[in-house]
């Protein structure tokens, strides 16, 4: 891949990554209330989730929803009542004690993985990414490197703003806080729905 590419590749997937979105808002609000440690499944699941929709969009399934646009409304229209539904988990959960804290329960590996194929601002990056940076003639060598290239991106990404999330949470002790914390979260994951659907 020429550099000029690599380095727009690289780019793109930066922004991609890192601009607030669905993933970076949950793990966010995930290490404000759980902590680190505890987050790791979601961190893992969003960057092996992503990189799987990567690899299935390069097998065909950008052509199958360029292909058939009701499919991305469905895509659309699934993905963003997900996202309610998550957001109204977030807005309405109560601040957690220390002894709550260790029966609760945040997002899995797998609910984070499987997540990918509901939130339109991933598929949208995958596609994209596929049809930019994946030239026909290096096929192999492109796709093996826009891998790599978006798995660091993406869990530099999600680790970055969990960690957001736990510097927060000495801030966040008091239960007030806390609680305009996760509808502030909240209104932030329903936000990140209009540019998707619209």
């Amino acid at each position: 891949m020429p550099t000029e590419m690599f380095t727009a590749l690289v780019v793109f997937a930066s922004a991609m990554a890192f601009t607030p979105g669905p993933n970076n808002i949950m793990v966010t609000a995930s290490g404000v209330n759980f902590g680190f440690r505890r987050t790791l499944p979601h961190i893992l699941g969003i960057t092996f989730g992503f990189f799987v929709l990567i690899a299935v969009c390069a097998a065909g399934l950008g052509a199958v929803f360029a292909a058939y646009p009701p499919l991305q409304l469905v895509l659309k229209l699934t993905g963003a009542v997900y996202l309610l539904w998550l957001a109204w988990k977030i807005a309405s959960a109560a601040p957690v004690s220390a002894e709550q804290e260790r029966v609760a329960t945040p997002i899995s590996f797998w609910q984070a993985a499987l997540f990918q194929w509901v939130n339109p601002k991933a598929v949208v990056a995958a596609v994209s990414a596929i049809a930019i940076y994946v030239r026909p003639t290096h096929w192999l060598a492109d796709f093996t490197l826009l891998q790599i290239v978006f798995a660091i991106a993406t869990l530099l990404a999600v680790a970055t703003w969990t960690g957001f999330g736990v510097a927060l949470r000495r801030v966040l002790s008091d239960a007030k806080q806390a609680r305009i914390f996760n509808v502030a979260m909240a209104v932030l994951l329903v936000g990140s729905i209009v540019p998707m659907v619209v």
